[in-house]
């Protein structure tokens, strides 16, 4: 190409798993990618009702790539509900001429289906990138109005940007053609929180101590939001069941929510010795914590992806989720890399962490798989997709 095709990415605010790749992107000298947002709340450090706190990301999510904050009342729009973000300013922004092609990250938002209106108006080609798969739960009549609206405005979508195999069997199941679906992975920076989870044995056990766990004992870890859905709960109840069989083992729970002091209060009446709240950890400091840790545990359920997934697999740690998570079917090989449980199964958690922790040559081995398995899953690979669907795009135009 002798000049970059210019895209635009809206997204409704900076998000620290989507900035670095757009920094990756521009490095590519056939793509311009321009991040347009509709809010900052992510670097004023608004509310965040998952975590129950202010959440301000203590990484840079402006550098490496050219970004635009949308109007005036960017530093005051909060995402919500849909009406949450109606961003009138995306209309005139995404006629400007500047672009060549526009991503958008699902329907979530008003501000998203104006962007896709004056794309298609504009005649600009429309990616989609979402979160949805056939796994999630939807009551019958939502998905059948959702579904039967989305087979029409999917008709004038020029490529699907599947983030996994069941985002792409989702698309598959509104009829959209195989020639419309391009892989471009779920992903985090890998190269940095590979990095960041390197060090020595002396560092790890450094880390445990801050946060009270003894060195001589492998650690369990949770980290995501401690709400109804993430079912934390039975994370606690699978440590009791794998105590009492005699495995010696710490738990270390990472994040805030609504369930705290129920969790706490149920470690005190299961007795569990080794088991420490860690709150919140910022993105800095997670590589480490996550490098103290052996084994990471998400047994959600509803869950969409469960990028803390990939960022555990950097670690190399093994990784034990339910059948809900969205990216088991591309990351967790059962056995290999870690094992996939039935959701609510705490007596299955109990023993698949009892497999993985039971025998150190073969837990190692697992980690090792996990680095093997993500480094192919990653920016470089977005890069491919993305390019890919550019081209099928101008082809089948």
């Amino acid at each position: 190409m002798k000049n970059p095709v210019r895209i635009a990415v809206l997204n409704s605010h900076p998000i620290q798993y989507f900035a670095p790749l757009y920094a990756y992107l521009n490095k590519d000298p056939a793509i311009d990618v321009t991040a347009l947002y509709c809010s900052d709340v992510s670097l004023r450090g608004g509310v965040d009702q998952g975590f129950q706190k202010p959440v301000a990301w203590d990484v840079d999510l402006l550098d490496g790539y050219p970004h635009k904050f949308l109007g005036k009342k960017a530093g005051a729009r909060t995402p919500r509900g849909f009406w949450s973000l109606i961003c009138p300013e995306v209309w005139s922004e995404i006629r400007s001429g500047r672009y060549d092609a526009l991503v958008l990250h699902g329907y979530q938002y008003a501000a998203y289906v104006l962007a896709f209106l004056a794309a298609k108006n504009r005649g600009l080609p429309v990616f989609m990138r979402s979160e949805t798969h056939l796994g999630l739960n939807r009551s019958g009549w939502k998905r059948l109005v959702r579904d039967v609206v989305l087979s029409i405005a999917y008709r004038f979508v020029d490529g699907f940007l599947a983030i996994g195999s069941a985002n792409r069997d989702y698309y598959r199941s509104l009829g959209i053609a195989d020639h419309r679906i391009h892989l471009v992975p779920y992903a985090v920076d890998n190269d940095r929180f590979a990095a960041g989870s390197r060090m020595s044995d002396e560092q790890r056990a450094g880390i445990r101590a801050r946060f009270g766990l003894p060195p001589d004992r492998p650690v369990v870890l949770y980290a995501s939001k401690l709400t109804p859905r993430k079912h934390p709960d039975d994370v606690v109840r699978a440590m009791s069941i794998l105590v009492d069989r005699g495995q010696r083992a710490s738990l270390l729970v990472v994040g805030t929510g609504v369930l705290e002091s129920r969790l706490r209060q149920l470690v005190s009446d299961l007795g569990l010795l080794h088991a420490a709240f860690a709150g919140f950890v910022n993105q800095s400091e997670l590589p480490a914590v996550m490098a103290a840790a052996d084994v990471l545990v998400l047994p959600s359920d509803n869950e969409p992806w469960g990028l803390v997934v990939n960022e555990a697999m950097c670690a190399g740690l093994p990784i034990i989720v339910s059948e809900d998570v969205g990216c088991a079917p591309d990351l967790v090989r059962d056995g290999v890399n870690g094992y996939v449980v039935a959701v609510g199964d705490v007596d299955a958690m109990a023993s698949a962490l009892n497999r993985a922790l039971g025998d150190d040559a073969r837990r190692h081995e697992m980690g090792q798989n996990s680095r093997d398995a993500i480094s192919k899953w990653g920016f470089a690979q977005c890069r491919v997709g993305l390019l890919s669907a550019l081209g099928s795009a101008r082809m089948h135009r």
